[in-house]
């Protein structure tokens, strides 16, 4: 699956992704944005598991193995436009709000914020085409869950 996702991202016209390769495109983007301040910690390897094994129904064991596969993806994918984008096409818009929700609960899992994690975060919201106001409320929303 790892090789699959790769080709596809680098392709010059992209095929859509199959949904484990969104899962797996996903679990990068996640992956990417933990790595983004260069402190890439337990408590966010933790969070990742956990935000995986919530989102897609998966035990903690399983979680943890997508986990580790992303992060081969992560290490060797193109730019983060491309990651996003083949997600866009393969998920509905109120599931992409979900993935800026998915994205703030690990960028806040260190207990600070970056402004590397937080540039990338706006970026994946652009491109997933989702509105600044939509962006804040889901911010918003994890902040409360955490506070």
């Amino acid at each position: 699956m790892l090789r699959t996702l790769l080709a596809r991202l680098v392709a010059p016209t992209p095929e859509p992704l199959t949904a484990p390769d969104a899962e797996l495109a996903l679990a990068a983007l996640l992956v990417r944005l933990a790595r983004a301040d260069d402190h890439y910690d337990e408590a966010e390897k933790i969070r990742i598991d956990r935000v995986l094994a919530h989102r897609r129904g998966l035990d903690m064991a399983q979680a943890t193995a997508l986990r580790h596969e992303a992060e081969e993806v992560e290490a060797e994918a193109p730019d983060t436009v491309r990651f996003t984008r083949a997600l866009k096409d393969m998920i509905a818009y109120e599931d992409r709000t979900g993935i800026i929700e998915a994205l703030w609960e690990v960028a806040l899992a260190d207990g600070t914020r970056s402004a590397a994690e937080d540039a990338l975060i706006r970026l994946a919201a652009n491109l997933l085409g989702v509105n600044d106001r939509d962006s804040a409320l889901a911010r918003q929303r994890v902040t409360a869950r955490q506070g």
